[in-house]
């Protein structure tokens, strides 16, 4: 446990520091055109450059910048939207739990992929709307997630002590059931985080990222892929990027649980 842990804040960290410091550390302007074409590794461009001539390595910098500040956000919407969600569904009975279950189960019914790929094409690939979109089709598992806990506690002795001596839904739901489950929550959010950076990536791979120059990084491993031949790290740098960045939130996540 302490070692994934250590491992996934080390990736965390690490990613995030060059992410900050891209604009001080990158050699290169990210957007910048040169014409030094398609070139491989060398000491002047460590990972190459592309097609219009941009250092690869200033421009997976950069892309830290875009994937730190879409994945928490999303993760954020996730939860304003699915945590208040999950308490009142956990909590409510009769009518009420119905209908809220199968508003989760409606959105529940198509992979968060497919439904983001709906989404922007018809709201348009923007930054706000990309974190809007990724969090509402990520909420409902914040929202089951909760409700799942909410149950499990709705029955214990201490929640049915609180209604006992008339605390309102609203106090037991708020002093009562929420800090007990909060470190859930928070490692879940960890998970989200996660799985925005990879659903984001996957928009930008499909053609649905941030319109150009922005480096993204699903985007970039999309480009490179017509000259792998030429020079691979094209798409596998952007998509190790991807790979570790994805890997460290998730493990950051599973170590709290």
């Amino acid at each position: 446990m302490r070692a994934r842990r250590a491992l996934g804040v080390t990736l965390v960290a690490v990613i995030a520091l060059a992410g900050l410091l891209a604009p001080w550390i990158a050699p290169f302007d990210p957007n910048a055109s040169g014409a030094d074409v398609l070139s491989g590794a060398t000491a002047t461009h460590w990972m190459g450059t592309d097609d219009l001539g941009r250092d690869v390595y200033s421009r997976v910098l950069h892309g830290a910048r875009i994937s730190l500040l879409v994945g928490p956000l999303a993760a954020l919407v996730a939860a304003l939207i699915g945590v208040p969600f999950g308490l009142l569904a956990g909590y409510a009975r009769g009518r009420t739990n119905q209908f809220l279950v199968q508003v989760m189960d409606l959105f529940i019914a198509l992979p968060n992929l497919v439904l983001a790929l709906i989404i922007t094409v018809m709201v348009g690939a923007t930054l706000l709307n990309i974190v809007l979109v990724l969090g509402i089709v990520m909420w409902p598992e914040m929202a089951r997630l909760v409700r799942g806990q909410v149950m499990s506690l709705r029955e214990t002795p201490f929640i049915e002590a609180a209604r006992s001596i008339g605390c309102k839904p609203s106090r037991i739901l708020i002093f009562h059931i929420w800090p007990n489950i909060m470190r859930i929550v928070a490692a879940q959010m960890a998970i989200a985080v996660s799985a925005a950076i990879f659903t984001a990536a996957s928009l930008g791979f499909l053609g649905l990222g941030l319109p150009p120059p922005a480096a993204d990084w699903g985007s970039m491993v999309q480009s490179g892929f017509d000259y792998l031949s030429l020079n691979p790290l094209l798409s596998l740098a952007p998509g190790a990027a991807v790979a570790l960045t994805v890997l460290g939130f998730y493990l950051v996540g599973r170590s709290v649980e």
